[in-house]
């Protein structure tokens, strides 16, 4: 007897599991009456509307510093170095000697052309007071004199060929590091030092040729460098390259920074941001919102609830926002944070939330939950049906 009462049990449990389950409607059980779960999911975002901006907060870029003036010392003649003027590193003025080389032959040339120089005007002067009293020929005394003016000349060459060996600053500056030593021998055109002035010191930047309008010489700009932080440099622009690049689509610009103390160095990494004149409009987005992969820069929009990944091309920089020159237009909703999550990808559903609430909610499902009263039906059904099976089990025992 045992043995017949556990499949009397069990068919009875089959029967009401099977009825239990079949009262669900299909899209509580994920079948073709709708998406599994009870709906899509959604993923939490804070967006803003696109709207075109003044641009008069300041463009920012950056550029490269480079010297204000820069020349490359090179001897003229070959010789000897006999002594060296200068420090490396060190500040030099103007026609400062910087190397001394071996003036022997030049020297020895110079004495010999004043001495010819001498003998010529004596014999000058002697064929003057002949020809005044008529005891030599015109062409006499024109010979005389031509003899003198080439020896003036033999002087002046050897004087121009003495001064070569001593090597002068072209300008006051910064010497760098040398490259030869006293007793050295440099040939002409040997590269000795270089020398730089960074007093005044130079930036060169580029702007978006939609910018040129707004920007003219003398205009003010303030530069940062990563040696300094925190530092701010001001300046002019200098000058605005009359060309514009046809591939970047940009103007080059050099601006004039003062530096009397020296801190700022050419080739140095500069971020700059320099005020515009007028209320140039622009399409800005927050740079949060900006993403990239590899070369190519993008945002997500909104559309009919769903995140669409928009390719753009950026312009000018302001503190925090950067502008879109290409792939936005006037009222787009572009997403400003959430964009990052993995989850995230085009045609991903979102929801767009106030910016305090966007961290705090967790994706939702875009269809609602069936209602509670139903369940709670099943369940009193579910209860009825196993008050009713007990009385039949005992029977089969």
């Amino acid at each position: 007897m045992r043995l017949r009462r556990v499949p009397a049990v069990m068919t009875m449990a089959c029967a009401l599991v099977l009825a239990a389950c079949g009262d669900k409607p299909p899209e509580a059980q994920g079948g073709e009456g709708g998406p599994p779960g009870g709906g899509e999911m959604q993923l939490p975002v804070e967006a803003i509307t696109v709207a075109p901006q003044p641009l008069s907060a300041g463009l920012q870029t950056v550029g490269s510093l480079r010297a204000d003036e820069t020349v490359t010392v090179r001897a003229e003649v070959p010789a000897r170095i006999t002594r060296i003027h200068f420090e490396e590193g060190g500040h030099v003025v103007e026609g400062q000697p910087l190397f001394t080389l071996d003036a022997s032959l030049p020297e020895a040339a110079l004495k010999e052309a004043q001495a010819n120089l001498e003998n010529s005007r004596r014999a000058a002067a002697r064929s003057k007071e002949l020809l005044a009293g008529k005891l030599v020929a015109q062409a006499d005394y024109d010979k005389a004199r031509a003899a003198l003016g080439v020896d003036e000349a033999r002087v002046n060459s050897a004087q121009a060929t003495l001064a070569k060996y001593t090597i002068r600053a072209p300008f006051s500056g910064q010497v760098g590091l040398r490259n030869v030593s006293v007793g050295a021998f440099v040939t002409a055109g040997q590269e000795l030092i270089s020398l730089v002035r960074i007093d005044p010191i130079e930036v060169d930047f580029s702007v978006p040729e939609r910018a040129l309008t707004q920007l003219s010489r003398g205009q003010a700009i303030r530069i940062e460098v990563d040696a300094f932080p925190g530092d701010r440099f001001g300046g002019r622009v200098l000058a605005i390259d009359p060309s514009i690049d046809a591939g970047t689509r940009s103007v080059k610009l050099r601006a004039q920074i003062g530096n009397p103390d020296g801190r700022l160095r050419p080739g140095q990494f500069a971020r700059l941001q320099l005020e515009q004149a007028g209320d140039a409009q622009a399409l800005l987005v927050p740079e949060q919102a900006l993403m990239q992969d590899g070369d190519t820069r993008f945002v997500y929009t909104v559309v009919d609830g769903k995140a669409r990944k928009t390719v753009v091309k950026t312009g000018a920089r302001v503190p925090g926002k950067v502008e879109i020159v290409e792939g936005l237009q006037a009222g787009a909703v572009v997403i400003t944070a959430g964009q990052a999550k993995p989850m995230m990808h085009d045609g991903m559903g979102v929801m767009v939330l106030p910016p305090d609430d966007a961290e705090q909610k967790p994706a939702a499902p875009a269809a609602a939950q069936p209602a509670a009263a139903k369940p709670q039906a099943e369940k009193s059904q579910a209860e009825k049906s196993q008050t009713a099976a007990a009385p039949a089990a005992k029977q089969g025992g």
